[in-house]
């Protein structure tokens, strides 16, 4: 096999609509059904490559690999070569052990170089630009919970990141309606090509407006203002501070659900700085589904797995 006939999953438009949609069914089937696929990727090895901290994603990728009858290896960049050696090297070497890599890398220059030198599908466990694999699973939840994607209204409100990023053109290409409910973007996970795309369709909006965007909201989604590593950083404080307070309009409360005049779910892709971008309260309510989307991690990446391993 060649590299450029392999399948990468860097961003949401490395698959089709079509291709997402299956992959969100199968992750419902999945999870409906896990014991049907506890030994598809018997003899099958993930690496796990990281270079920023994470909860979710590392146990949701290395439980879901070994509930597939695999093994996964987990390994901090710092401990390995890849940080001081040529990155491309070191991702063709380690595709010459495994089936498949998940990387969660600082840079997306970083993870596309891994990609194109790997022999092996790579997974984006997240950079600045991207989160797919947090995308595909809030629109499986949003499946699960509501029984369709397609015309549903979907705002995001906070601050746009690489998050919201990967959100909205899942929600796109799953025909629901997103809306970017945002005062300012991290210019970080500024990617002019990619909102030049969202920007073609005519389920893509943005509004600074909060009464005028969640209206008749059927998801409200949210994230961190502050990256988690900046949070307590003396050096940050100063833009900490302005951050909380040109966000704290949008944080979604109980009066913002009132001006939804639904029955509106409340995502937050974790972990949350309580009291900041979502109350308390508002977390924990029966519309909140942040926990159920967090075990769907779990679920949406074993179908993400067999798919680019062609188990489905």
């Amino acid at each position: 096999m060649t590299t450029d006939s392999i399948r990468h999953f860097r961003r949401i438009r490395d698959v089709s609509p079509d291709e997402l949609r299956f992959i969100i069914n199968k992750a419902i089937e999945i999870k409906q059904r896990p014991d049907a696929w506890s030994t598809a990727l018997t003899g099958k090895t993930l690496a796990m490559l990281f270079q920023k901290t994470s909860t979710r994603t590392r146990f949701s990728f290395e439980v879901g690999m070994t509930q597939l009858g695999g093994h996964a290896i987990f390994a901090e960049t710092r401990l390995t070569n890849i940080g001081i050696a040529d990155l491309a090297d070191e991702g063709l070497v380690i595709s010459r052990y495994v089936d498949v890599i998940m990387a969660r890398l600082k840079q997306s220059t970083d993870l596309m170089t891994l990609a194109s030198a790997s022999e092996v599908p790579v997974i984006n466990g997240l950079d600045e630009k991207y989160h797919p694999a947090q995308a595909l699973t809030d629109l499986m939840t949003i499946k699960e919970k509501l029984g369709r994607t397609a015309d549903l209204k979907i705002v995001y409100v906070g601050i746009a990141n690489n998050v919201s990023n990967s959100l909205a053109m899942a929600a796109v290409y799953s025909d629901a309606q997103f809306v970017l409910c945002v005062p300012e973007k991290d210019p970080d996970s500024d990617v002019p090509e990619h909102l030049a795309f969202l920007q073609e369709s005519s389920r893509y909006s943005e509004n600074p407006d909060i009464a005028e965007a969640v209206k008749d909201a059927d998801v409200i989604y949210t994230d961190t203002w502050i990256n988690l590593e900046y949070f307590t950083d003396p050096s940050f404080a100063e833009e900490k501070e302005r951050r909380i307070n040109t966000f704290t309009p949008y944080q979604v409360n109980e009066e913002m659900l009132a001006l939804t005049g639904k029955d509106t779910l409340v995502m937050h892709c974790l972990p949350a700085h309580k009291g900041y971008e979502v109350n308390e309260t508002v977390l924990y309510t029966p519309n909140s589904v942040v926990f159920d989307q967090a075990e769907n991690r779990l679920h949406a990446q074993k179908a993400l797995l067999l798919w680019l391993l062609n188990k489905l």
